[in-house]
């Protein structure tokens, strides 16, 4: 029944009979997996998105399956269209009289609307109900944001299409969003300069022993975002970038790659990193989105703290600041939040500062 060279080594091996066993098995499994992929499919197939030549290593790869299974938070958005009479006659006078100034004008239909929308979009159920309470002051505030976002910053907003943002881009169902931060530099008390910063693993620093105070230094301190000179030996003058600079930089980067699930090739060329006139055309999409995160925490999240507006619990832990925003803040890991869904189209409120309210009702 045996192959005679089984029987052979099996009469020379008599101590040692399950080697050739084993090595028959593995060819068989080896075939049978080879099977499999041929019939089915491979089941952690990739695709690449191209951002330069060929053959410069200029592409972002990604799993076809998680291109196709999306966003999961994308199933809890609650759209204009979902919204029912009964939801918006459930909306009592008290909040209906409570209109942001940025909504001054709009239709007490149109408002009901949109207070069902901002309590499902982040999971307060009677924001609004109270002026006086905290959270009702700081949805004043965020509605003036968004509007601010749309508006002043569509060229990073609505770069691929009229997708906007709006209270739920970020909060995703919850009252505090994921990936906010605050400053917490220096991170060891009992050092100083550059040592209370590096080698200290924390989630500002992506958990890496890169610097932890990129975020603070580049996103709300407004320092030049810059790595190293072309030339050796450079005789460098107070102020300018040192190595230590190049680690923030190298920290912030690590932060952007990983918000939006890409690599340094998403915006850079491999053949010179440090030339803007060489980038992809998302270096400028995210150069600008710089400059917006920095308008945004400057102008509406740091005040919240600064007058007193957050109660001491939602402060931050070192500094008692204002939790702040991100990348990560909106994009959660994807290049476009929410897959680029629209969020605007259907909220004019929102889209501009001065918008047209005939068109908010349904």
């Amino acid at each position: 029944m045996l192959p005679k060279w089984f029987d052979k080594w099996n009469a020379d091996n008599p101590t040692n009979i399950y080697g050739p066993a084993i090595l028959i098995g593995a060819i068989g499994a080896a075939v049978f997996v080879v099977a499999l992929l041929v019939t089915w499919g491979q089941p952690f197939a990739t695709t690449s998105l191209q951002t330069g030549p060929r053959g410069t290593g200029m592409s972002v790869p990604e799993f076809k399956s998680d291109l196709a299974a999306g966003d999961p938070t994308a199933a809890g958005y609650l759209a204009r269209s979902g919204i029912t009479e009964a939801d918006t006659a459930a909306v009592s006078e008290a909040a209906l009289a409570n209109v942001p100034p940025a909504l001054e004008g709009i239709s007490p239909e149109a408002y009901a609307e949109m207070i069902v929308a901002m309590r499902s979009w982040t999971g307060i159920p009677d924001l609004m109900e109270d002026p006086e309470n905290y959270q009702t002051q700081v949805a004043y505030r965020m509605v003036a944001m968004v509007q601010s976002l749309n508006d002043e910053w569509g060229g990073h907003t609505n770069v691929s299409g009229e997708a906007g943002v709006n209270c739920y881009t970020c909060h995703r169902g919850q009252a505090v969003p994921n990936n906010i931060w605050f400053r917490i530099a220096p991170v060891n008390e009992n050092t100083a300069g550059w040592a209370s910063v590096q080698n200290r693993v924390t989630p500002q620093s992506q958990y890496t022993s890169l610097p932890s105070d990129a975020l603070e230094s580049y996103l709300l301190d407004t320092q030049s975002i810059k790595v190293h000179d072309l030339d050796s030996r450079v005789d460098t003058q107070p102020g300018d970038p040192t190595w230590q600079n190049a680690e923030r930089t190298f920290s912030l980067m690590n932060y952007f790659a990983n918000s939006l699930g890409v690599n340094c090739v998403f915006c850079h060329n491999t053949r010179a990193f440090y030339d803007p006139a060489q980038v992809t055309p998302q270096w400028s999409t995210a150069s600008l989105g710089i400059i917006m995160v920095q308008d945004l925490n400057t102008l509406h999240l740091v005040p919240l703290a600064e007058e007193g507006i957050l109660p001491e619990n939602r402060l931050g832990p070192v500094y008692a600041d204002a939790p702040k925003a991100a990348c990560a803040t909106c994009h959660k890991g994807y290049q476009k939040p929410l897959g680029g869904m629209d969020m605007v189209s259907d909220w004019p409120e929102l889209a501009l500062v001065e918008p047209d309210f005939t068109a908010a009702t349904n």
